[in-house]
């Protein structure tokens, strides 16, 4: 059996979660949640928060005793039958690609604009480049891809802590926090609403659980890295979040494709820190498509290897390297770019779905395999359990009664198209029918 070679330690795992977590939701879509929530997108932030770290629990318990490559593919797959794992595999594949996309066109729209090139290059063709850039670098191992998602990820954070740095200080200095009345301008229900778009950032943490195969010592590194992770980007968000809607007025933002930019530019005119955060909000969305091209060939991987993909799929270069799903994610996401023509809006929605049926079945399938494997080491134990789980799943299906209907048709088009794959590629009639459970 192909096995990846475990390159990764502590940092360099946490690294890709944080690499993974933080980009397109706080550089470019924490506008547009503040134009559905107000000043109370602070609170939209811990409520997505919040339900996304009970499922980083039931995916840091479960990484301590299944260290394969493929994170909630491989846990639905044990817990529930093949069937059901190629399902959200195959759902959590497609994510990964939808999800790269969109941070691709966030990347370029940045890249547009810090360079005022606005009417002379397209922003599809510059997203469409990304992901064939980084499928070269990725070609050459994980633990160069991961060195460059290194690199990225410390200057995105530096950008954001300096961010909240000069924004609060600017705030305490002059006194002035009229922007943060009134709290709730939309209600409690677009408080909720906000909560829903916020939630595309903070999925990353899942493919440290993808990649565990290329950590060192699993077992325990995994557990720790995601929580780290999770920890890292959440207070990151809540200083930005709550700085962004002090700075300028909540509608202001509501309407930009770069609200940091327009924020920060009330606290300072220093030129050097306004292109520091922008250049940043580059690295931010480069390292999100860097991360996602990782999880996402890591997953097709793994399928290929169970068998429910073409098993060629499975296939290692040289270096060790799953190079065939690494050129399939590439192109994937290329072509997604394309094909959307930069509408972002039906790319999160789609995301969204992915993630959330997605985080329902790691939720499910902790509560299965706390009975089917009750005797399996656990490095990590999930706190108040069968609670957790159980409000991670409630909390998941709230949040899909907010999903758009184009979300959900584009969705059940994929699912169908797996469905074929998965029957033609199982080796008799019998098994086929394990996706019923």
């Amino acid at each position: 059996m192909a096995e990846l070679k475990r390159g990764l330690g502590l940092v360099g795992a946490v690294d890709v979660g944080v690499g993974a977590i933080i980009g397109a939701g706080i550089f470019v879509l924490s506008g547009v949640a503040a134009g559905l929530a107000g000043p109370s997108v602070i609170l939209s932030f811990i409520l997505a928060g919040v339900t996304a770290f009970l499922t980083a629990l039931s995916s840091a318990e479960m990484s301590s005793f299944i260290t394969e490559a493929g994170g909630s593919y491989i846990y639905a797959r044990k817990a529930f039958g093949p069937g059901w794992g190629f399902l959200v595999g195959w759902t959590k594949s497609f994510d990964y690609i939808v999800g790269a996309a969109a941070v691709a066109i966030g990347f370029a729209t940045y890249f547009v604009l810090l360079f005022n090139l606005t009417g002379q290059v397209s922003v599809t063709l510059i997203a469409a480049i990304l992901p064939l850039a980084f499928l070269l670098l990725n070609l050459r191992g994980v633990r160069e891809a991961s060195g460059a998602n290194n690199l990225l990820v410390v200057l995105k954070v530096l950008a954001l802590i300096v961010f909240i740095a000069v924004g609060a200080g600017y705030l305490i200095s002059s006194g002035n926090f009229s922007h943060y009345s009134p709290f709730f301008p939309l209600g409690v229900s677009g408080t909720v609403a906000a909560s829903a778009v916020i939630f595309f950032a903070f999925v990353g943490f899942n493919t440290i659980t993808v990649m565990s195969e290329e950590v060192k010592d699993p077992q325990r590194t995994v557990p720790r890295a995601i929580i780290l992770a999770f920890v890292i980007s959440i207070l990151l968000y809540i200083g930005v979040s709550s700085v962004e809607v002090g700075l300028v007025d909540w509608q202001q933002l509501a309407g930009s494709a770069a609200p940091l930019d327009i924020a920060l530019r009330q606290a300072t005119s220093n030129e050097y820190i306004l292109a520091f955060v922008s250049v940043s909000a580059l690295f931010a969305t480069a390292s999100v498509v860097m991360s996602s091209m990782l999880g996402g060939s890591r997953a097709l991987f793994a399928m290929g290897r169970n068998g429910v993909l073409p098993r060629s799929l499975a296939h290692l270069s040289g270096r060790g390297v799953p190079s065939r799903t690494v050129i399939i994610a590439g192109l994937a996401m290329a072509a997604v770019v394309v094909l959307s023509q930069g509408d972002l809006t039906t790319l999160a929605s789609v995301f969204n779905f992915g993630t959330l049926l997605t985080f329902l079945f790691i939720n499910l399938s902790m509560l299965r395999l706390r009975k089917t494997m009750p005797d399996a080491r656990r490095s990590f134990i999930v706190p108040l359990f069968p609670l957790t789980p159980v409000l991670g799943i409630g909390s998941c299906l709230v949040l899909m009664a907010f999903l758009n209907l184009e979300a959900l048709l584009i969705a059940a088009v994929w699912i169908s198209i797996g469905y074929i794959v998965y029957r033609r590629s199982r080796r008799s009639p019998g098994e086929i029918r394990k996706v019923g459970g």
